[in-house]
């Protein structure tokens, strides 16, 4: 039985990924400082999943604290790092870009440093498809992204560059993926499929940013979280895709939520964001070869958990503020 680190233990995906490898027999060290850039209780929500094992560990901890992080190190012989504890969103990181570098880029070099000198053999870091802005799609991980256009986008690729240099003087085996407009049960408030689910519910007009014809290649977490643990395989250094390999328009994501809500939206339109992407779509041939990963659950199927979840757990996330 191995024992992973999955950083971000309290956040969407890093909660799906400890669930999915506590089902495997792994043994896991969570970390996540519960902070409040969103409500609170959604990741309580997610921790109660996983207290009851006896295979998970919990530790509150900044992984900006690197001298707690080292406690934990010095605690467990650990075999591999899943780290994705982020600051995430692309215009908060706008508002607030400080923040963003020290998190996402200062707390993974903290990672990578206790890495090296604990001796663990492989660490994955969550990137984000942010970085192909511009390019040409569907977006391959051999692309040029060298001018990212937010601070998010920047403090993510700084992360994948210092991984890479881990990787280059010390030998740490790193997978580096790029996630693709991830969505589910249970997600982070200020994305747009979690916001027009409670609009549409309340009765509440929904903002959109754009005409609505942008596209996403939104991938289902459970879907992400698989591809991650895959990721855990040897590969020397690679920076691989999970997406859905199938863009689907905001229009039609909206369409699909009234469907399963049994609601009609109102909708006002807004003026599209400048650090926002028109659409995005995804490559995932390295995905397919490397890791044997395909994603399973589109659109239709993934809202409609989405939207079960929400109703069966409106009784407190109706008074989750967006």
């Amino acid at each position: 039985m191995k024992t992973i680190m999955v950083t971000g233990a309290a956040g969407l995906v890093g909660n799906k990924v400890a669930e999915m490898l506590l089902k495997q027999g792994y043994i896991v060290i969570g970390i996540d400082n519960l902070n409040e850039y969103y409500d609170v209780r959604l990741k309580q929500w997610r921790l109660d999943n996983l207290s009851n094992n006896s295979n998970f560990r919990f530790y509150q901890i900044d992984i900006e604290n690197k001298d707690a992080l080292e406690v934990v190190f010095n605690m467990h012989d650990i075999d591999a790092v899943i780290n994705e504890a982020a600051r995430a969103g692309v215009r908060y990181s706008l508002e607030n870009p400080c923040i963003y570098l020290s998190t996402n880029a200062g707390g993974c070099l903290n990672l990578l440093e206790l890495c090296n000198k604990y001796e663990v053999s492989k660490f994955v870091l969550a990137s984000t498809s942010s970085l192909y802005a511009g390019q040409k799609m569907p977006f391959r991980e051999d692309l040029p992204v060298n001018t990212p256009i937010s601070p998010y986008a920047a403090s993510k690729k700084s992360a994948e560059a210092m991984a890479y240099s881990y990787h280059y003087l010390y030998g740490l085996d790193v997978t580096v993926l790029r996630y693709f407009t991830v969505y589910g049960p249970a997600g982070r408030p200020d994305m747009s499929y979690f916001r027009f689910i409670k609009w549409i519910i309340e009765g509440t007009p929904l903002e959109v940013f754009g005409d609505g014809n942008q596209s996403r290649d939104f991938t289902y977490i459970d879907d992400i979280a698989n591809g991650s643990i895959k990721a855990l395989k040897p590969v020397g250094y690679e920076v691989i895709n999970l997406g859905n390999n199938n863009p689907d328009k905001l229009s039609k994501m909206i369409s699909l939520i009234e469907e399963y809500t049994g609601k009609k939206a109102q909708i006002k339109y807004k003026e599209a964001h400048k650090a926002d992407m028109p659409s995005t779509h995804a490559d995932i041939t390295k995905a397919q070869s490397l890791l044997g990963w395909e994603p399973e659950i589109g659109l239709e199927e993934g809202i409609k958990r989405t939207v079960e979840w929400a109703k069966e757990n409106w009784d407190w996330l109706k008074d989750i503020s967006i």
